[in-house]
């Protein structure tokens, strides 16, 4: 008797003793890096209720490798998406970035191949040089025309043009005049270009009324033209 009861009360302790779990499969799910997954869900999902904020779930490592797929595809906002090309010149970092306006016509397009061709061939270009040749014209020179109130040359430029005898040749006819008178008269001018031009304004070189060129070349104080007609030999 006493026997069966024994085996009654160990009956009953095992049946009321909780069943063991299966260790392989884990305490309440799959395999350890869903446990970690779920638990940062469930902190992530904590923090968020404690101040207040809704916050996403954090992406399994095959969700975030979807994503990254998708992005690349797609493009991240603001830049162009894989295999989609920008058009030169247009450079938006910006979503809301002003696109400029290729239509200006302000803007010159004479170096876009595409653009020119669309409008001309190669026959109108040819017949749009001709016109612009046919517009050309070459204007001859003209002789600079004579200063009115008198017959001779009347700038010391002109005379020296007109003229080929070297300094010191006599050419025209003078009264005696003294050296001093001469060198007198010379010293109120500041040069001899200055004295020439006044020397012809005053009737020379046919006449001298101011004693500047008692040697009679027709150049006064020692003015030289020489350097005015080397300038037109060199030309």
């Amino acid at each position: 008797m006493r026997g069966i009861c024994a085996v009654l009360v160990v009956a009953g302790l095992a049946a009321c003793a909780p069943a063991v779990p299966d260790s392989g499969a884990g305490v309440g799910f799959d395999d350890y890096d869903t446990y970690l997954t779920q638990k940062q869900a469930r902190d992530a999902e904590l923090r968020a209720q404690r101040s207040g904020q809704q916050t996403v779930a954090p992406q399994t490592p095959e969700e975030q490798t979807a994503s990254d797929a998708v992005a690349a595809v797609r493009g991240s906002p603001g830049q162009p998406a894989r295999g989609e090309s920008v058009p030169v010149g247009i450079q938006n970092t910006s979503p809301n970035a002003p696109v400029p306006d290729l239509n200006n016509p302000s803007i010159s397009d004479e170096q876009d191949f595409q653009a020119v061709s669309s409008r001309q061939s190669i026959e109108s270009d040819a017949q749009r040089r001709k016109a612009q040749s046919a517009q050309y014209q070459v204007i001859a020179p003209k002789a600079l025309p004579s200063r009115p109130g008198g017959g001779g040359a009347q700038t010391p430029v002109e005379f020296a043009l007109q003229t080929s005898h070297p300094v010191g040749q006599k050419v025209y006819r003078r009264s005696v005049f003294s050296k001093s008178k001469t060198a007198k008269a010379c010293a109120t001018y500041s040069s001899s270009e200055l004295a020439q031009d006044a020397f012809l304004k005053s009737g020379g070189p046919q006449k001298d009324k101011l004693a500047v060129d008692p040697d009679g070349d027709g150049y006064a104080c020692g003015w030289n033209p020489g350097k005015y007609r080397k300038l037109v030999n060199k030309g």
